[in-house]
């Protein structure tokens, strides 16, 4: 029996909307896959804070640039410390319990005393995300407990390990009052210890409101370290610690911060 035109126009609209469900329905998985966890960019929290900016950098006016390092302290920080304390920069270091903070508590306490900001990198560099609620705070824990017996001070701000994040990770970052801080630049100086390539990657990633991510424990970072830094003036950059970058927003807990 031939379909005549009414049957043929039925079964075209039951398709398109059978289609058009499957659509909606991968809409909607994908967005509950991607955005596990709320997030903004140093420059919108800033444009929607009020107040002054304590110190003499304001990045509502001012090209800055944050600059941050993973994975201390170890033997090499010094030399970087030497560098910024000669260049009057500061930078945020996120850092280590294991093998690191344990290890070298003297060069912890000199990081806080000359200025620069601390952040909390976990105690054994897990993926959060790995774990349950009960292993990340444990991890996070014991890495604010170590800072605050060594420094005195509690850090406000962590990284993720391989910026990995989630709602979990988010909610207890919350709890214990700490910030994520993610990235924009990265150097992959864990891959390379050709201080010239690192330099040019940073360089060729950079831009105003960024935030750049180094390791001071891996061989050719810090001595490419006064070379980015004379770069980065030459190009008016003001490099700050991330918190300056917020200013005057201040970090809030379990949000996390990406440029």
């Amino acid at each position: 029996m031939p379909v005549n035109a009414r049957t043929r126009r039925s079964r075209i609209l039951i398709a398109v909307a059978t289609a058009a469900a499957v659509v909606v329905a991968v809409a909607v998985t994908l967005a509950l896959t991607v955005t596990t966890y709320e997030h903004t960019s140093p420059r919108a929290a800033r444009d929607k804070a009020s107040g002054s900016v304590t110190g003499d950098v304001d990045c509502r006016r001012a090209k800055c640039v944050a600059l941050s390092f993973d994975g201390g302290p170890s033997p090499t920080t010094p030399k970087l410390l030497d560098i910024l304390k000669q260049q009057h920069l500061h930078a945020t270091f996120f850092v280590q319990g294991r093998g690191h903070i344990s290890k070298y508590p003297g060069i912890l306490r000199r990081i806080a005393q000359e200025g620069n900001e601390i952040g909390n990198h976990t105690w054994t560099h897990p993926r959060l995300t790995d774990l349950d609620e009960a292993g990340a705070r444990a991890e996070l824990t014991r890495t604010q407990n170590a800072i605050e017996r060594i420094t005195g001070t509690r850090p406000v701000l962590m990284r993720p390990p391989e910026g990995r994040t989630d709602r979990k990770v988010a909610k207890v970052c919350r709890e214990l009052g700490l910030a994520q801080v993610l990235w924009s630049v990265t150097a992959k100086d864990y891959e390379t210890t050709d201080s010239a390539l690192i330099t040019k990657r940073v360089l060729e990633q950079t831009h105003r409101d960024g935030i750049i991510l180094l390791h001071d424990l891996h061989k050719g970072t810090v001595p490419a370290v006064p070379g980015i830094l004379k770069a980065l003036k030459q190009r008016g950059y003001t490099v700050v610690t991330v918190s300056q970058l917020l200013a005057p927003a201040k970090p809030q807990p379990g949000m996390v911060y990406r440029p």
